[in-house]
């Protein structure tokens, strides 16, 4: 496999105030991302509630005769807008592989091998828990938000080492990676082959013009707004689309920093203080009333979904970084502790946007849509919770650091 282009030395040395930049657009979108959850819970459960389905199932047409779609607003925005979003994180997953945080083998081992086993566990603990139920949805819990998790460790500042903050962003970065694929292979059904073949001929298309160094974002634009299509016909969830082409993103000077980082510059205010707003105020309009509340205790979805990510999640975390750690694969994250690392993983158990997004693909029945949603919402509060009380307390002088035994 050859080498990404080397990107030249003034947009090297703007990476880490790209990462600062990126970090402090999730921290400042995590609040809206909450106010727009607040917001669809007081609405679906106010005297309102009626109008709270009837403004999301509004149907809405867009394209020209035969080749329109005819979706709801909630799907234009699941499917639609949300791929703006998995843009951005394919443009992020793309940086770190590049210039960032993953961009060497060792780098990439403990954040990989942590994130593999805080996905693994988590669906373990489904499986255990709702198994026999819906097996289908034992990727809910595998998700990290990181927009919430990253507003946590804001929170805290400075009580936690620059390490391990880029830890956590490169465990979620690997994190989005295996939900995009469980997404693309799990939750795809009714393949078209000849839709596919058009969003391969689209993805040719972009190499072909990367290679001829094409700088134009709106020829990139067009490409992939044919691949989201193609993909929506082919029976593949369009948003695959939208992590393709950030993936594909060439590595080219522009406009005074990288193609890459202006993309990315240019869309992350829009999907961190827009879209994911709406897409939680689309999608959390859950019954918290008595009825509902005791309709989700008594189910076991409800359960696996809520201590897959709130015990599962950092339990996976920890263990696979001990290992990778005590196998010497991977280093320790420089100044560390044990309980900043279990703070971390913790925050990890914040599922919310890309779980709630899963559960709409995985689980069908409304009843067991709202369970698992009402599951992911108290998990993720709790793991904030638990992630602030370690990660807040004052380092005590003689507190051990990670070790590898």
């Amino acid at each position: 496999m050859t080498n990404p282009p080397e990107i030249p030395g003034e947009i090297q040395s703007r990476t880490s105030s790209r990462l600062g930049e990126f970090l402090r657009a999730e921290s400042a979108g995590a609040s809206l991302l909450a106010l727009g959850a607040l917001v669809a819970l007081v609405w679906a459960n106010s005297p309102w509630a009626a109008s709270y389905d009837e403004v999301w199932t509004t149907r809405l047409n867009l394209g020209l005769p035969g080749v329109g779609l005819d979706l709801d607003l909630r799907h234009w925005i699941n499917d639609g807008l949300m791929t703006l979003f998995f843009f951005v994180v394919g443009l992020e997953i793309k940086r770190e592989l590049t210039t960032g945080h993953l961009n060497s083998r060792r780098a990439a081992i403990l954040p990989g091998v942590a994130a593999l086993g805080g996905m693994v566990i988590p669906a373990l603990v489904y499986l255990a828990i709702a198994g026999t139920t819906e097996p289908r949805g034992w990727a809910i819990p595998m998700a990290t938000d990181i927009a919430l998790a990253v507003g946590v460790l804001s929170v805290v500042g400075s009580r936690v080492p620059a390490s391990l903050r880029a830890f956590l962003l490169a465990l979620a970065i690997v994190d989005d990676i295996g939900a995009i694929v469980v997404i693309a292979v799990v939750y795809s059904s009714g393949l078209k082959f000849s839709w596919l073949g058009g969003a391969a001929a689209a993805v040719l298309l972009t190499l072909l013009m990367r290679r001829a160094k094409l700088r134009s974002p709106l020829v990139y634009v067009i490409i992939g707004t044919w691949m989201w299509f193609a993909l929506h016909e082919a029976g593949v969830h369009p948003t695959i689309a939208g992590v393709a082409m950030g993936l594909l993103a060439p590595v080219l000077p522009y406009r005074n920093s990288s193609l890459i980082e202006w993309q990315q510059h240019a869309l992350h205010p829009w999907t961190s203080f827009i879209i994911v707003p709406l897409f939680a105020l689309a999608n959390c309009g859950i019954d918290v009333s008595l009825t509902g509340i005791r309709d989700a205790v008594s189910s076991p979805i409800t359960w696996g979904v809520g201590f897959g990510l709130l015990i599962g999640k950092p339990l996976g975390i920890v263990l696979a970084s001990r290992l990778a750690v005590g196998l010497r694969v991977a280093d320790v994250p420089a100044g560390g502790r044990n309980r900043q690392l279990l703070g971390v993983s913790s925050a990890a158990g914040i599922g919310f946007t890309v779980a709630i997004f899963i559960t709409e693909l995985a689980l069908e029945a409304p009843s067991d849509q709202a369970n698992a949603k009402l599951a992911i919402l108290i998990a993720s509060i709790l793991s904030g919770v638990v992630s602030l009380a370690l990660l807040s307390r004052r380092r005590p002088s003689a507190e051990t650091t990670i070790h590898p035994h």
